[in-house]
Protein backbone atom coordinates (compact mmCIF):
# COMPACT_ATOMS: atom_id res chain seq x y z
CA UNK A 1 0.00 0.00 0.00
CA UNK A 2 2.96 2.60 0.79
CA UNK A 3 4.61 2.09 -2.38
CA UNK A 4 1.56 2.39 -4.31
CA UNK A 5 1.08 5.60 -2.58
CA UNK A 6 4.44 6.77 -3.77
CA UNK A 7 4.05 5.49 -7.11
CA UNK A 8 0.22 8.01 -7.41
CA UNK A 9 2.80 10.61 -5.71
CA UNK A 10 6.38 10.34 -7.78
CA UNK A 11 5.12 12.86 -11.03
CA UNK A 12 3.80 15.14 -8.61
CA UNK A 13 6.91 17.01 -7.52
CA UNK A 14 9.94 16.15 -5.12
CA UNK A 15 7.95 17.56 -2.08
CA UNK A 16 5.38 14.57 -2.30
CA UNK A 17 8.39 11.73 -3.17
CA UNK A 18 10.69 12.91 -0.47
CA UNK A 19 7.81 13.04 2.05
CA UNK A 20 6.31 9.50 0.61
CA UNK A 21 10.20 8.33 0.83
CA UNK A 22 10.26 9.32 4.82
CA UNK A 23 6.86 7.41 5.46
CA UNK A 24 7.70 4.87 3.65
CA UNK A 25 10.84 4.02 5.59
CA UNK A 26 8.77 4.65 8.79
CA UNK A 27 6.34 2.55 8.02
CA UNK A 28 9.11 -0.46 7.65
CA UNK A 29 10.79 0.44 10.37
CA UNK A 30 7.74 0.33 13.15
CA UNK A 31 7.93 -2.34 15.94
CA UNK A 32 4.96 -2.83 18.21
CA UNK A 33 6.83 -1.13 21.17
CA UNK A 34 7.77 2.13 18.68
CA UNK A 35 6.75 5.80 19.06
CA UNK A 36 4.79 5.75 15.57
CA UNK A 37 1.80 3.04 14.95
CA UNK A 38 1.18 2.17 11.23
CA UNK A 39 -2.11 3.60 11.42
CA UNK A 40 -0.75 6.84 12.24
CA UNK A 41 1.79 6.53 9.35
CA UNK A 42 -0.81 5.51 6.96
CA UNK A 43 -3.27 8.54 8.05
CA UNK A 44 -0.25 11.07 7.61
CA UNK A 45 0.90 9.12 3.97
CA UNK A 46 -3.34 9.98 3.03
CA UNK A 47 -2.97 13.15 4.41
CA UNK A 48 -0.11 13.78 2.03
CA UNK A 49 -1.44 12.26 -1.10
CA UNK A 50 -4.25 14.26 -0.55
CA UNK A 51 -2.60 17.17 -0.05
CA UNK A 52 -0.90 16.73 -3.40
CA UNK A 53 -3.57 15.77 -5.10
CA UNK A 54 -5.34 19.38 -4.26
CA UNK A 55 -2.85 21.36 -6.12
CA UNK A 56 -4.15 24.06 -3.54
CA UNK A 57 -3.18 22.92 -0.40
CA UNK A 58 -2.44 25.85 2.09
CA UNK A 59 0.50 26.25 4.64
CA UNK A 60 -1.48 25.86 7.17
CA UNK A 61 -2.90 22.67 6.01
CA UNK A 62 0.88 21.69 5.72
CA UNK A 63 1.75 22.72 8.72
CA UNK A 64 -1.06 21.04 10.39
CA UNK A 65 0.91 17.94 9.03
CA UNK A 66 4.04 18.74 10.04
CA UNK A 67 2.46 18.78 13.76
CA UNK A 68 0.65 16.04 13.11
CA UNK A 69 3.87 13.79 11.98
CA UNK A 70 5.78 15.39 14.89
CA UNK A 71 3.04 14.33 17.90
CA UNK A 72 3.18 10.99 15.90
CA UNK A 73 6.83 10.35 16.29
CA UNK A 74 7.83 10.71 12.94
CA UNK A 75 10.37 13.74 13.12
CA UNK A 76 11.01 12.97 9.21
CA UNK A 77 7.91 13.50 7.79
CA UNK A 78 7.51 16.71 10.62
CA UNK A 79 10.39 18.08 8.95
CA UNK A 80 9.69 17.82 5.08
CA UNK A 81 5.95 18.77 5.90
CA UNK A 82 7.36 22.13 7.46
CA UNK A 83 9.34 22.92 3.99
CA UNK A 84 6.08 22.41 2.28
CA UNK A 85 4.40 24.60 4.36
CA UNK A 86 7.13 27.06 4.48
CA UNK A 87 7.02 27.21 0.55
CA UNK A 88 3.64 28.32 1.02
CA UNK A 89 3.96 31.12 2.35
CA UNK A 90 3.87 29.73 6.19
CA UNK A 91 5.09 33.01 8.82
CA UNK A 92 9.05 32.56 9.75
CA UNK A 93 8.23 32.84 13.35
CA UNK A 94 5.85 29.62 13.10
CA UNK A 95 8.10 27.80 11.00
CA UNK A 96 11.18 28.63 13.64
CA UNK A 97 9.11 27.36 16.58
CA UNK A 98 8.29 24.32 14.63
CA UNK A 99 11.41 23.60 13.75
CA UNK A 100 12.73 24.05 17.54
CA UNK A 101 10.22 21.97 18.78
CA UNK A 102 11.07 19.32 15.90
CA UNK A 103 14.61 19.60 17.53
CA UNK A 104 13.63 18.83 21.17
CA UNK A 105 11.60 15.68 19.41
CA UNK A 106 14.95 14.93 17.72
CA UNK A 107 16.52 15.09 21.77
CA UNK A 108 18.91 17.74 20.22
CA UNK A 109 18.55 20.74 22.46
CA UNK A 110 20.72 22.79 21.30
CA UNK A 111 19.68 22.99 18.11
CA UNK A 112 15.96 23.76 19.40
CA UNK A 113 17.82 26.68 21.16
CA UNK A 114 20.17 28.04 18.10
CA UNK A 115 16.35 28.20 16.26
CA UNK A 116 15.18 30.44 19.15
CA UNK A 117 18.30 31.87 19.15
CA UNK A 118 17.87 32.93 15.39
CA UNK A 119 14.29 34.07 15.90
CA UNK A 120 15.26 36.68 18.67
CA UNK A 121 18.23 38.43 16.68
CA UNK A 122 15.24 38.85 13.85
CA UNK A 123 13.25 40.63 16.47
CA UNK A 124 11.10 38.02 18.29
CA UNK A 125 10.51 38.65 21.78
CA UNK A 126 7.33 36.89 22.78
CA UNK A 127 8.18 35.43 26.11
CA UNK A 128 5.11 34.08 27.31
CA UNK A 129 4.71 31.67 24.00
CA UNK A 130 7.67 30.28 24.76
CA UNK A 131 6.63 29.91 28.69
CA UNK A 132 3.03 28.57 27.56
CA UNK A 133 4.70 25.93 24.94
CA UNK A 134 4.86 22.57 26.70
CA UNK A 135 7.53 21.37 24.12
CA UNK A 136 9.91 24.68 24.18
CA UNK A 137 9.47 25.01 28.27
CA UNK A 138 11.04 21.87 28.05
CA UNK A 139 14.40 23.54 27.57
CA UNK A 140 13.95 25.56 31.13
CA UNK A 141 16.92 24.81 33.12
CA UNK A 142 19.42 24.55 30.29
CA UNK A 143 21.64 26.93 30.91
CA UNK A 144 21.59 28.72 27.04
CA UNK A 145 17.97 28.54 26.73
CA UNK A 146 17.57 30.39 30.15
CA UNK A 147 20.13 32.89 29.22
CA UNK A 148 18.11 33.22 25.96
CA UNK A 149 15.07 33.81 27.88
CA UNK A 150 16.33 36.46 30.37
CA UNK A 151 17.46 38.38 26.85
CA UNK A 152 14.32 38.23 25.38
CA UNK A 153 12.67 39.57 28.77
CA UNK A 154 14.80 42.30 28.79
CA UNK A 155 12.76 43.17 25.48
CA UNK A 156 9.57 41.89 25.93
CA UNK A 157 9.21 43.53 29.64
CA UNK A 158 11.50 46.43 29.48
CA UNK A 159 9.60 48.51 32.63
CA UNK A 160 10.44 45.44 34.89
CA UNK A 161 14.50 46.23 33.66
CA UNK A 162 14.06 50.25 33.08
CA UNK A 163 15.56 52.75 35.75
CA UNK A 164 12.89 54.57 37.58
CA UNK A 165 9.76 52.50 37.28
CA UNK A 166 10.61 51.20 40.83
CA UNK A 167 11.06 54.68 42.75
CA UNK A 168 7.18 54.42 43.68
CA UNK A 169 7.29 51.00 44.83
CA UNK A 170 7.37 51.46 48.30
CA UNK A 171 3.73 52.22 48.00
CA UNK A 172 2.83 48.91 46.61
CA UNK A 173 0.98 46.75 49.35
CA UNK A 174 -2.62 46.36 50.99
CA UNK A 175 -3.02 49.22 53.11
CA UNK A 176 -4.70 50.24 56.32
CA UNK A 177 -5.28 53.94 56.00
CA UNK A 178 -5.88 55.82 59.52
CA UNK A 179 -6.23 59.90 59.98
CA UNK A 180 -3.55 61.46 61.82
CA UNK A 181 -5.89 61.62 64.66
CA UNK A 182 -5.99 57.34 64.47
CA UNK A 183 -9.82 57.55 62.98
CA UNK A 184 -9.48 55.21 60.33
CA UNK A 185 -10.32 56.14 56.84
CA UNK A 186 -10.41 53.36 55.07
CA UNK A 187 -8.14 50.49 52.81
CA UNK A 188 -6.11 50.60 49.94
CA UNK A 189 -4.30 48.02 47.38
CA UNK A 190 -1.84 49.02 44.82
CA UNK A 191 -0.47 46.85 42.77
CA UNK A 192 2.34 46.81 40.21
CA UNK A 193 0.39 45.46 36.88
CA UNK A 194 1.42 44.92 33.05
CA UNK A 195 5.08 43.81 33.50
CA UNK A 196 6.11 46.40 35.85
CA UNK A 197 4.16 49.39 34.04
CA UNK A 198 2.14 51.22 35.98
CA UNK A 199 0.75 50.74 39.18
CA UNK A 200 -2.94 50.60 40.32
CA UNK A 201 -4.71 51.62 42.65
CA UNK A 202 -8.16 50.28 44.60
CA UNK A 203 -9.19 52.78 47.10
CA UNK A 204 -12.32 51.97 49.51
CA UNK A 205 -13.18 54.38 52.13
CA UNK A 206 -14.91 53.21 55.64
CA UNK A 207 -18.35 54.94 54.12
CA UNK A 208 -17.70 52.41 51.17
CA UNK A 209 -16.65 55.01 48.73
CA UNK A 210 -14.43 54.16 45.82
CA UNK A 211 -11.41 55.56 43.54
CA UNK A 212 -8.60 54.29 41.98
CA UNK A 213 -5.58 55.49 39.83
CA UNK A 214 -3.06 54.90 37.41
CA UNK A 215 0.93 56.01 38.30
CA UNK A 216 3.60 55.34 36.23
CA UNK A 217 6.91 57.32 34.73
CA UNK A 218 6.44 59.23 31.71
CA UNK A 219 9.61 59.03 30.13
CA UNK A 220 9.22 61.44 27.78
CA UNK A 221 8.90 64.28 30.33
CA UNK A 222 10.76 62.15 33.00
CA UNK A 223 7.86 62.88 35.41
CA UNK A 224 6.21 60.24 37.75
CA UNK A 225 2.30 60.84 36.30
CA UNK A 226 -1.25 60.07 38.58
CA UNK A 227 -4.65 60.27 37.27
CA UNK A 228 -7.44 59.68 39.69
CA UNK A 229 -11.26 59.53 39.63
CA UNK A 230 -13.56 58.60 42.25
CA UNK A 231 -17.28 57.63 42.03
CA UNK A 232 -17.88 61.13 43.23
CA UNK A 233 -16.51 62.70 40.00
CA UNK A 234 -12.82 63.93 41.47
CA UNK A 235 -10.49 64.27 39.00
CA UNK A 236 -6.88 64.50 40.05
CA UNK A 237 -4.32 65.26 37.68
CA UNK A 238 -0.42 65.46 38.79
CA UNK A 239 2.92 64.94 37.89
CA UNK A 240 6.36 64.92 39.76
CA UNK A 241 9.20 62.90 40.80
CA UNK A 242 11.09 62.01 43.85
CA UNK A 243 12.70 64.41 46.43
CA UNK A 244 13.99 64.22 50.04
CA UNK A 245 10.89 63.89 51.42
CA UNK A 246 9.56 61.30 49.19
CA UNK A 247 7.05 61.03 46.06
CA UNK A 248 5.96 64.65 45.28
CA UNK A 249 3.36 65.58 42.60
CA UNK A 250 1.57 68.76 41.41
CA UNK A 251 -1.15 69.48 39.26
CA UNK A 252 -4.53 70.40 39.04
CA UNK A 253 -8.24 68.78 41.02
CA UNK A 254 -11.22 69.14 39.41
CA UNK A 255 -14.89 68.60 40.43
CA UNK A 256 -17.41 67.23 38.25
CA UNK A 257 -20.13 67.72 39.86
CA UNK A 258 -19.76 71.72 40.05
CA UNK A 259 -16.92 72.10 37.19
CA UNK A 260 -14.25 74.08 39.23
CA UNK A 261 -10.59 72.63 39.08
CA UNK A 262 -7.68 73.54 41.32
CA UNK A 263 -4.11 73.82 41.79
CA UNK A 264 -2.94 70.28 43.67
CA UNK A 265 -0.46 68.41 45.12
CA UNK A 266 0.38 65.34 46.77
CA UNK A 267 3.40 64.12 48.96
CA UNK A 268 3.72 60.32 49.78
CA UNK A 269 6.81 59.83 52.32
CA UNK A 270 8.14 56.42 53.38
CA UNK A 271 8.13 56.59 57.36
CA UNK A 272 11.10 54.99 59.56
CA UNK A 273 8.49 52.24 61.19
CA UNK A 274 7.38 50.77 57.64
CA UNK A 275 4.39 53.30 57.28
CA UNK A 276 3.62 55.47 54.28
CA UNK A 277 2.47 59.46 55.03
CA UNK A 278 -0.12 60.42 51.98
CA UNK A 279 -0.39 64.40 52.50
CA UNK A 280 -2.65 66.25 49.68
CA UNK A 281 -3.37 69.70 49.37
CA UNK A 282 -5.47 72.29 47.42
CA UNK A 283 -5.15 76.07 46.69
CA UNK A 284 -7.88 78.00 46.24
CA UNK A 285 -5.61 81.24 44.95
CA UNK A 286 -2.97 79.72 41.94
CA UNK A 287 -0.82 78.27 44.32
CA UNK A 288 -0.81 81.15 46.51
CA UNK A 289 -1.66 79.28 49.66
CA UNK A 290 -2.43 75.87 50.38
CA UNK A 291 -4.91 74.01 52.77
CA UNK A 292 -4.78 70.21 53.91
CA UNK A 293 -7.05 68.15 51.72
CA UNK A 294 -6.26 65.18 53.18
CA UNK A 295 -3.66 63.26 55.14
CA UNK A 296 -3.57 59.91 55.71
CA UNK A 297 -1.47 57.24 57.33
CA UNK A 298 -1.03 53.76 55.76
CA UNK A 299 0.00 50.40 57.98
CA UNK A 300 0.34 47.49 56.01
CA UNK A 301 -2.60 44.87 56.64
CA UNK A 302 -1.21 41.88 58.74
Amino acid sequence: MHQNACYTVRRRNKWAVALCAVLVATACSVTPTGKVQADVVDSIMSEMSRLEKSGSASADQWYALSVKAREAGDTGAARLALERAVSKGLAPVRAGIERSRQAVALNDPQAAIETLQSLFEQGFNAVGVLNADPVISSLSGQSDYDELIASMSLQAYPCAHTEGFADFDFWLGEWDVHLADGTPAGSNIIEREERGCVLIEHWTSTNGGTGMSINYPDLASDDWVQTWIAEGGTQINIRGGLSNEGMAMVGTIHYVANGTTFPFRGLWTPLPDGRVRQFFEQSSDEGGTWQPWFEGFYTRKQ
